[in-house]
């Protein structure tokens, strides 16, 4: 988000999408279930913050080629998380582990500082500028699709009988090969889940800071002006987490029919 600042069974794709990462796995003591826990919660939590680093470094970079060097002098066009960190630790901290622990999925978000003029002279960067941030999750949903169905091709993965958050791939026994498609399935579904939500065009999120692109010169200076306003910014995220879930599913849907490429439908 910019702020001013062998035989393969065929996967079921389920019609209601429930946004929570199950795992199933044989009985075990409760201490195997928590050290589990700790390592999935691991793998979610380094695959957020760098596809949110990637996500802020697409803004940082599209608003330099665009002509606003405030998130480059900020050190923001850069693969390292630690400014998005220091930015925004609740959003990159702490949201993420209390999603996790209260949902077994994680969301979080970050920022990247650009200059309101610049974008109010020039909406139609600041809009590119808004879009290259889901243009980065959408590079790393297909990169990792592409993964999945590699893997389904050679014989080493299978889909799941119902795929679900951090699930969009097994392996056939191999420890490596399982941690692999966890790693991989999380990529996809976490990428998709940012892609989603980002292009929700409503403010402050990133799908609102795109409509310039298909707005007037003075419309678009207005709305930028509107977007700035801190209670839109409420307003805008109360009625998205309202509309994510139902708009995620079928995003989900779709995408998975896309990756298994003759999935029956539940």
């Amino acid at each position: 988000m910019a702020r001013e600042s062998s035989q393969r069974s065929r996967p079921r794709i389920s019609s209601s999408i429930e946004l929570r990462s199950r795992h199933v796995t044989t009985p075990r003591s409760g201490a195997d279930l928590d050290s589990q826990q700790l390592i999935l919660g691991i793998v979610w939590y380094v695959v957020f913050l760098f596809s949110t680093t990637c996500h802020e470094a697409a803004h940082a970079w599209a608003a330099r080629r665009g002509g606003d060097p405030t998130a480059y002098l900020g050190g923001q066009v850069s693969l390292d998380p630690r400014p998005r960190i220091r930015r925004e630790p609740f959003g990159t901290v702490v949201v993420p582990i209390l999603s996790f622990l209260l949902g077994g999925w994680m969301i979080g978000w970050a920022s990247t500082p650009y200059d309101p003029r610049w974008a109010e002279a020039y909406p139609r960067r600041a809009a590119w500028m808004s879009l290259a941030g889901p243009g980065a999750n959408l590079a790393l949903v297909l990169i990792s699709g592409v993964l999945v169905r590699a893997g389904l091709a050679a014989g080493v993965w299978a889909p799941p009988i119902l795929p679900h958050m951090g699930q969009v791939a097994v392996a056939h026994g191999s420890e490596l090969g399982a941690s692999v498609a966890l790693l991989v399935s999380v990529f996809f579904t976490l990428n998709l889940l940012l892609l989603t939500f980002n292009l929700l065009p409503l403010p402050p999120l990133d799908g609102s800071g795109a409509l310039p692109l298909v707005l007037g010169d003075r419309a678009a200076a207005a709305w930028l002006r509107l977007m700035r306003q801190p209670a839109m910014g409420l307003i805008g995220l109360l009625l998205a987490w309202n509309l994510f879930g139902p708009v995620f599913g079928r995003f989900y849907r779709l995408a998975l029919q896309l990756l298994y490429s003759g999935g029956s439908i539940g």
